[in-house]
């Protein structure tokens, strides 16, 4: 099986996910992330204690593409700082930009690497990288209750 067989994979696997996909009982941040282009639609709920991810989930629907790639930031960010998230989220984002391919910087992304090739298919860069930018306005910008209002 080769590489991009076992990335194939791991998408569909953390699209199906159901662990990340749920409403905390107890938040601190909360934002809406919306692709009009596509219809994907995240909204990411993070309880963050004196600097630290304690949890995060999402509730929404889109694509394969957007949900694994919010599951899989998910998995990635619980536990860590909020300034090492907005780093990972810079990074991701980069990476899927085809700004940054050196493997080794890339490794601290763990499953994320994934996404790398999604470069390569233009109309899905906006799928990958939705929550991850949603995640960094919510840090960013310490939103608590969200801001998206669609009317």
């Amino acid at each position: 099986m080769n590489l991009e067989n076992i990335y194939t994979e791991l998408i569909l696997e953390h699209s199906r996910n159901k662990n990340n996909r749920r409403d905390l009982e107890h938040y601190t941040h909360k934002e809406l992330g919306h692709n009009p282009s596509c219809g994907d639609e995240i909204t990411l709920q993070l309880d963050v204690e004196d600097g630290i991810i304690k949890d995060i989930s999402y509730t929404g629907h889109g694509c394969a593409i957007s949900q694994a790639s919010t599951s899989i930031m998910c998995d990635i960010v619980k536990g860590i700082s909020v300034e090492e998230a907005i780093e990972l989220a810079d990074k991701f984002i980069a990476m899927v930009k085809g700004e940054i391919t050196d493997e080794d910087e890339l490794e601290d992304l763990e499953d994320a690497i994934a996404f790398e090739n999604i470069k390569n298919l233009p109309a899905r860069v906006k799928c990958a990288v939705l929550s991850w930018y949603t995640l960094k306005d919510i840090l960013v910008n310490n939103k608590t209750e969200g801001s998206f209002n669609p009317n």
